[in-house]
């Protein structure tokens, strides 16, 4: 018997949710405060990345984070805010950067991604809609020795963890991308990655959902809860109330508000991001992070994008200047042909990444409510686990055997 379900958020995660609760025959409602044609789930790199297995919160980005702080321009910059979210939020992040606790993380995080990399594959197969889905792998280029050393450690990882990476010098680098003139050292080469193009694929998605029953509220607020008996019974707007049965917070960035509304502590910072999009021939082939300046390159469906940085500075979307231009002076570094348009600098967009202090997304039932489910806080890893987080979600409200062990990722995990 299927259930009445509200997804709270219509991003690529709550899209995901959707699609496979309806596989399971479950009555579902989106409802998102936006319109879905905007924020990260837009603007992002479009990767699927069981390379990215180690969690931000890694030992050493405090004392790189110190310096960053001081440098707009930085990758990872950080605006300290007397807020009391926020010191929070740092001191569990604090606590979650040493090498215990991200030597747990690694294998939960490969093999959530490497599920999630299946399932896309599995959805394109299924021929429920059309959508783009390259498995090129992905270039770590590096300029510098010491970078270069160490992407090698990691490299190494990867390795003992099953993953298939391999180094490339220069000259070898030019054997896969004949078409680019790259000012680098070498790359480290994952052939485990696959890439997509992100506004085609919520199009896509957003208009099989609809046409297979699926109900959107768009550009509609939720502002509170009824709880009866542990129990989430209606959901509350400013100008409705939804009975539910079960209920799914996918919002993002602002699911941590919503439970406080419920009494849930979930830790999560806004991590912003920036894109443009390079509409003329770039020669790029395989998708490539920039490792020094952390600036993803990815060519998608008549274009090739260029996203960067993680800026915590609060929810705000407001586009910074330099930021920006950072990630355009990083691309014409490594590239060295490429010369980027003012009208395309002009045009980037931002979104934010919900971030939890240790890396790990939450995803899982609340021990306070009882018909609760969590999903977010998955970082830059977002669009990669958009379908193992849906699949787990519906496997956990349909009371089916999960495809993975999600203890990691449960909400109520202490820091």
């Amino acid at each position: 018997m299927g259930k009445k379900c509200l997804i709270i958020g219509g991003g690529i995660i709550g899209l995901n949710i959707a699609y496979y609760l309806l596989k399971e025959g479950h009555e579902v409602t989106v409802i998102d405060k936006g319109d879905l044609t905007s924020g990260a789930s837009y603007i992002n790199a479009g990767y699927i990345t069981p390379s990215h297995f180690i969690p931000l919160s890694s030992p050493g980005i405090i004392t790189k984070g110190l310096k960053w702080m001081l440098n707009s321009n930085s990758p990872f910059y950080v605006k300290p805010r007397l807020n009391s979210d926020f010191l929070n939020w740092a001191w569990n992040f604090k606590k979650s950067a040493n090498q215990t606790k991200v030597d747990k993380a690694i294998p939960a995080i490969k093999n959530i991604n490497l599920f999630s990399r299946d399932l896309y594959q599995s959805m394109q197969g299924s021929a429920d809609f059309d959508f783009e889905f390259d498995r090129k792998g992905i270039l770590m280029c590096y300029k510098l020795e010491e970078t270069g050393h160490e992407e090698g450690k990691v490299a190494e990882i990867a390795l003992k963890e099953g993953l298939n990476v391999k180094h490339l010098s220069r000259e070898e680098l030019k054997s896969i991308e004949p078409n680019v003139d790259f000012d680098v050292m070498g790359a480290y080469f994952y052939d485990t990655d696959a890439h997509m193009t992100p506004d085609d694929f919520m199009r896509d998605m957003i208009a099989f959902l609809k046409k297979k029953g699926v109900k959107f509220i768009v550009s509609e607020e939720v502002e509170d809860f009824k709880i009866i008996n542990g129990r989430i019974e209606v959901v509350k707007t400013k100008t409705r109330e939804i009975l539910v049965e079960e209920v799914i917070l996918a919002a993002g960035t602002w699911t941590s508000k919503l439970a406080k509304k419920l009494a849930i502590p979930i830790p999560l910072e806004a991590g912003k991001g920036y894109s443009f999009n390079v509409k003329k021939e770039t020669g790029i082939s395989i998708p490539a992070v920039l490792v020094e300046a952390r600036v993803a390159v990815t060519p998608m469906n008549g274009f090739t994008r260029f996203a960067g940085t993680m800026e915590l500075s609060g929810i705000n979307e407001c586009i910074s200047k330099k930021r920006v231009e950072a990630i355009v002076n990083a691309a014409e570094s490594y590239y060295k042909d490429l010369k980027i348009d003012i009208e395309v600098i002009n045009n980037a967009k931002s979104g934010l990444r919900p971030c939890s202090p240790d890396g790990l997304p939450y995803i899982g039932r609340s021990n306070t409510v009882k018909n609760l489910v969590f999903a977010t806080g998955h970082a830059m890893m977002g669009w990669s686990l958009g379908p193992a987080t849906g699949k787990l979600v519906s496997e956990i409200i349909s009371e089916t055997k999960l495809s993975l062990d999600i203890n990691p990722f449960s909400p109520d995990r202490k820091f």
